[in-house]
């Protein structure tokens, strides 16, 4: 569980992150659902290295991706290269607006590594899901932002790590 903020707070603030930088980079609307993606996936993962142990994840439909990297390009065909292109940038876009949100909200400053794309559902070993957000848009393609913690019970997700 992360210590600095409750987990209601963070889900608001991964929430908020969601929903702005996807409309922004995207023009792509998201709105919070029920139904986890199933099918053609892809997922982009990041974890965070300085100030918080904590990682995130965004599975989502492939054709969802297509489609925003398509508005985002503004072209009407995504090669495979565009793809993980558009998906690997879109989350660093959003995550970098999650650790400014977060240092806002705890004065902890964050960083992250480049995120990583994957074909298909891709779980981070050594971490368990906290909590997952999950989206849909107007045409039921699906994503889910999954936030994780390092496995064995370690309580807390803030790194003493300058």
């Amino acid at each position: 569980m992360n210590t600095a903020m409750s987990k209601e707070e963070l889900e608001q603030i991964l929430d908020q992150a969601v929903q702005d930088v996807t409309e922004c980079t995207a023009g792509v609307r998201l709105h919070q659902g029920h139904h986890s993606p199933e099918g053609d996936l892809c997922t982009v993962q990041i974890t965070f290295d300085q100030g918080f142990r904590t990682s995130l994840t965004l599975c989502a439909d492939t054709r969802l991706l297509s489609r925003m990297a398509s508005n985002s390009f503004q072209e009407e065909s995504i090669s495979p290269e565009d793809l993980e292109e558009f998906s690997k940038e879109y989350f660093n876009v959003l995550c970098g607006r999650i650790a400014k949100a977060m240092f806002q909200a705890t004065q902890v400053p964050a960083h992250f590594g480049p995120p990583a794309f994957y074909r298909g559902r891709y779980e981070p070993e050594g971490r368990e899901i906290q909590f997952m957000l999950t989206y849909s848009d107007e045409y039921c393609g699906g994503a889910q932002l999954i936030h994780h913690v390092p496995c064995s019970g370690e309580d807390g997700a803030i790194s003493d790590k300058k």
